[in-house]
């Protein structure tokens, strides 16, 4: 009889730990918010951000008109055809240096393998911005989040 409760016992406490399992994992949806723009680290957030909810006209607006900028059409199809797939991996936007109308962010590109048992790695990297008309515009992104054809002859 004492085993038999000792056995319940553990099968309740199983179970009320799947319940908040559960429970966390459905309440704790990963909230993404757009933040303010007045910033070289909004933008680049934004963009990021732009670009994982493939609302690729958003992210469009966030690129510097600069020489050679891509049409829309080439920037969404970048995304379309898998020359560029920011959802392969994760990015950390840090802190932002300022000199007139440029600035640099600092930026950390993780990469996700395949199985489960490799670690998350991290790259740091930069992100450059011009202000343009008031607003930070991206001249330039590493990773997953840029086709390195845009801006170039």
């Amino acid at each position: 009889m004492k085993q038999d409760k000792f056995l319940t016992g553990i099968l309740v406490g199983i179970g009320a730990l799947i319940a908040l399992a559960l429970a966390l994992f459905f309440l704790r949806q990963d909230q993404r918010d757009y933040l303010p723009d007045d910033s070289p680290e909004g933008a680049v957030h934004n963009y990021v951000l732009a670009t994982l909810n493939r609302d690729y006209e958003k992210a469009y607006g966030y690129l510097a008109d600069l020489n050679d900028k891509p049409t829309y059409e080439e920037f969404r199809q970048s995304f379309l055809n898998g020359s560029i797939t920011p959802e392969t991996g994760g990015l950390d936007v840090g802190a932002a240096e300022i000199y007139n109308d440029e600035a640099t962010v600092t930026v950390t590109i993780y990469y996700s393998y395949n199985d489960p048992f490799s670690p998350q790695t991290g790259y740091p990297d930069t992100a450059l911005l011009v202000k343009q008309n008031g607003a930070w515009k991206i001249s330039k992104m590493p990773g997953n989040f840029w086709d390195w054809s845009w801006y170039t002859e």
